[in-house]
């Protein structure tokens, strides 16, 4: 019986794997300062019903006959809280915000790169396709008291942009649509964060020559 030693060649060594690296995360890119803004909804709107109660409660106080606590605080529960979701509702919802490089419609935010067109405003009697066309957001429609601007997407699909202030909002979501088309990069002027001040240059060190 012969003793045979192994080659080393057929021991099967654990092969260590391979370190590999995360990948870097791609940064997103910075959607720019907000062009244009409407908030959907006031929130004084929710301070109406308890103006009305203490109204009421005044007028009670004041006059011959007793103050209906149980009805009032009923009243004032219910009044509060129908406009409290009445208004955050159409904060949500029915909220528009334009920056340099996106449009946010409700809490459906569209990238200006993808709309190929922004159509001029349809003066004449006869409807334009557009002013069919799907409200760009999360509703069907344009909702009440705003109106739509034409837009065709890159998709080619029509879709109609809204705002209250249609105008003035036309008139930014077009700039801001045609910097982006010319591949503008976004201002970098933004304001800190916690003050609200622009930032400025850095002061010159000690020593160096600021004159031109």
């Amino acid at each position: 019986m012969t003793d045979e030693t192994p080659d080393p060649a057929d021991r099967n060594d654990p092969v260590e794997p391979e370190s590999i690296e995360p990948e870097a995360a791609e940064p997103e890119e910075e959607p720019g300062e907000v062009l244009f803004y409407e908030p959907g909804g006031s929130r004084w709107v929710v301070l109406i019903g308890p103006v009305l109660v203490l109204a009421v409660l005044i007028m009670e106080i004041a006059g011959p006959g007793q103050v209906h606590w149980p009805v009032l605080i009923i009243f004032l529960v219910i009044l509060f809280g129908f406009s409290l979701v009445q208004v955050s509702a159409a904060r949500r919802h029915v909220s528009v915000e334009l920056t340099e490089t996106t449009l946010r419609q409700g809490a459906v935010t569209t990238p200006l790169a993808d709309i190929e067109k922004i159509y001029p405003p349809n003066n004449s009697a006869t409807p334009e396709d557009w002013e069919s066309a799907r409200a760009l957001g999360e509703l069907h429609g344009v909702p009440r008291r705003r109106k739509g601007v034409g837009v065709r997407l890159t998709s080619g699909d029509l879709a109609q942009a809204w705002a209250r202030d249609v105008e003035v909002f036309r008139s930014e979501l077009t700039q801001a649509h045609a910097a982006v088309r010319m591949g503008l990069p976004p201002s970098t002027k933004k304001p800190i964060r916690g003050d609200g001040s622009r930032k400025t240059d850095p002061e010159p060190e000690e020593g160096q020559d600021t004159t031109e």
